[in-house]
């Protein structure tokens, strides 16, 4: 009897220490998703806030229309200055591989802007609007991943009574430019 009684004990104690060790490590994984999920969150919104920062001053740059800037220059510094190099290092470290997959794109269409205004094309230029609004399309395409990867939803342009995320059909310059096109070309 006094066998069974310890044995019954033993087992017991087991079990519990068991289902101590598997909550703990259930908890511990949960936290783990958690932090994941927040420093994504963090990152996600830091990289688009430097690209937009750096797209607000070549669009600047673009529309100075100053032959004493280095535009080379400036436009490097543009993009150095708003961090984008150093968020996008963090980015690719804690992103999934949609959103560094996506943010690439997007950071590459953000370097072809700069090259397009490091060149001289200024803000009512053809050759700025073909780089631009493919720039768009990424950024675009960049927030509705994320928003799908956070959120489990994206948004649509539809959302927004647009019918592509590019800007084209919104964009004064781009209108004109349909416009002034013969018919045959249209």
């Amino acid at each position: 009897m006094e066998w069974a009684t310890l044995v019954a004990a033993l087992g017991g104690g087991l079990i519990a220490i068991a289902g101590t060790v598997l909550a703990d490590r259930l908890r511990t994984r949960q936290e783990h998703r958690r932090g994941l999920q927040a420093r994504r969150r963090d990152v996600y919104t830091e990289f688009i806030a430097a690209a937009g920062a750096a797209h607000t001053e070549l669009r600047h740059l673009a529309q100075s229309g100053d032959e004493t800037i280095d535009l080379e220059e400036a436009t490097r510094l543009a993009l150095t200055d708003a961090r984008i190099y150093e968020v996008r290092e963090r980015l690719f470290l804690d992103a999934s591989a949609r959103i560094a997959g996506t943010g690439q794109t997007m950071f590459e269409s953000l370097r072809a802007l700069r090259r397009t205004v490091a060149a001289g094309a200024g803000i009512s230029t053809p050759a700025f609007h073909d780089v631009y609004h493919p720039y768009l399309d990424a950024v675009w395409a960049y927030r509705e991943a994320v928003r799908n990867e956070l959120e489990g939803h994206a948004l649509t342009p539809t959302d927004f009574g647009w019918s592509a995320w590019d800007g084209r059909e919104r964009c004064p310059h781009c209108r004109q430019h349909r416009s002034d096109a013969p018919s045959e070309q249209r």
